[in-house]
């Protein structure tokens, strides 16, 4: 008898709903990525360099992107300049050696749920650069539609709300560690040492660790906002990432020759370790980016983005699991007014778009039958998070 068991899985994700395939893809990057963050830290402790790591994992990152790039993007792919390279350089600085420096710098001092937690802060500290980046150029910026922002509409105000939310969110993790709500059970802290030197940051300056969470988060909202005019002239988005991935190597290894002159730091020495560094790289830089792309392809950045607090909560769980890790009064309190504050400005962002939609309606009433495609509107799940130009690559 013929095995089918091969054809099996493919064709039943194929006889799914569209939508549920959504969800379904959406939990399982959020299990990836969330498994990123509980790998990370486990490497970290284990001993592996926080300058080494984001290098074999941008390494790995770009075998995996360049072919796809290289073959998919073709005819979109503008001829490259000097002046790009250098943009792309500049990119790379901000979105891939600050933005996985801060976060590896944060994790190290901090505990994983943490960094997931205040990452939820990112599309609210985005809305908040573009909003400024607004009032501080004079210069006419319609062309790259950056963030703007109307408080006597309840879509300004829910973003401005949801904004404050998170930056206070943000600050309570800082500023109020709190004391332990919940440890894990006695027989779990009385494990094995190996298990044990992979929980909490015991020790180390919470405080300060906080802080280089805050800097990852303002400098992926950054790139977020800063890559905004690139995507318009460069709009191939996996070349464009590939070139960050190569720049940021560039510019590890450029660190890596003052802060990491030890030829053992660059040496795997156990199965752990390699095992971190290929999910890293395969896992949340390889393959969750390629969901990722196809999720907000067909769902839309909102509903990408909605799915991010299932992330923080997978996170707690695997961490309190696998790394006995403790939960503090403080870090509560700060992830559900950031949560809180991520739904006001997704909300407000949904809002502003069903604003839009309808006075185009109303302001070209004969264009009405012959433009029926362009004044539709579009379901809340497919509108972007951000201004067009502003979304993640």
């Amino acid at each position: 008898m013929a095995d089918t068991s091969g054809s099996a899985t493919p064709k039943m994700w194929c006889s799914m709903p569209e939508r549920l395939q959504l969800h379904l893809a959406m939990l399982a990057l959020q299990f990836g990525y969330a498994g990123f963050h509980v790998v990370s830290r486990a490497a970290l402790n284990m001993g592996i360099s926080k300058i080494v790591f984001p290098v074999y994992r941008n390494v790995l990152a770009l075998i995996l992107l360049l072919p796809f790039a290289y073959f998919l993007e073709k005819k979109e792919r503008p001829p490259i300049t000097l002046s790009f390279l250098v943009q792309f350089f500049l990119l790379a600085v901000v979105g891939i050696t600050a933005n996985q420096g801060f976060y590896l710098l944060g994790l190290d001092n901090t505990s994983p749920t943490f960094a997931s937690a205040i990452q939820n802060s990112v599309p609210a500290i985005t809305f908040l650069m573009a909003a400024l980046l607004r009032q501080l150029i004079c210069i006419s910026l319609r062309s790259i539609r950056i963030e703007q922002v109307r408080l006597d509409r309840k879509d300004g105000v829910s973003k401005v709300v949801g904004t404050v939310l998170c930056i206070t969110g943000a600050s309570v993790i800082t500023l109020y560690k709190g004391p332990t709500i919940y440890s894990p059970t006695p027989s779990l802290q009385q494990g094995s040492p190996a298990l044990l030197a992979l929980g909490d940051a015991r020790g180390k300056n919470w405080t300060l660790g906080c802080l280089f969470l805050v800097g990852h988060c303002l400098s992926w909202a950054g790139w977020l906002v800063l890559q905004a005019p690139i995507l318009k002239k460069y709009p191939a988005r996996l070349s464009v990432t590939s070139y960050q991935c190569f720049f940021g190597v560039i510019q590890f290894l450029v660190i890596a020759a003052f802060l990491e002159r030890d030829p053992q730091a660059w040496l795997v020495h156990s199965g752990e370790e390699l095992f971190s560094v290929f999910y890293a790289g395969v896992v949340a830089s390889g393959i969750a980016f390629a969901v990722q792309i196809w999720c907000i392809d067909r769902g839309g950045p909102v509903f990408v983005a909605l799915y991010q607090p299932v992330q923080t909560l997978v996170v707690a769980l695997m961490a309190s699991v696998l790394l006995g890790e403790e939960f503090y009064l403080g870090g509560i309190i700060g992830a559900v007014l950031i949560i809180a504050g991520l739904y006001f400005v997704l909300w407000g962002k949904n809002e502003e778009r069903k604003f839009s939609a309808q006075k185009a309606v109303i302001q070209s009433p004969a264009d009405h039958d012959n433009n029926r495609t362009t004044t539709h509107i579009k379901s809340s799940l497919a509108q972007p998070l951000l201004p067009q130009s502003t979304e993640s690559v």
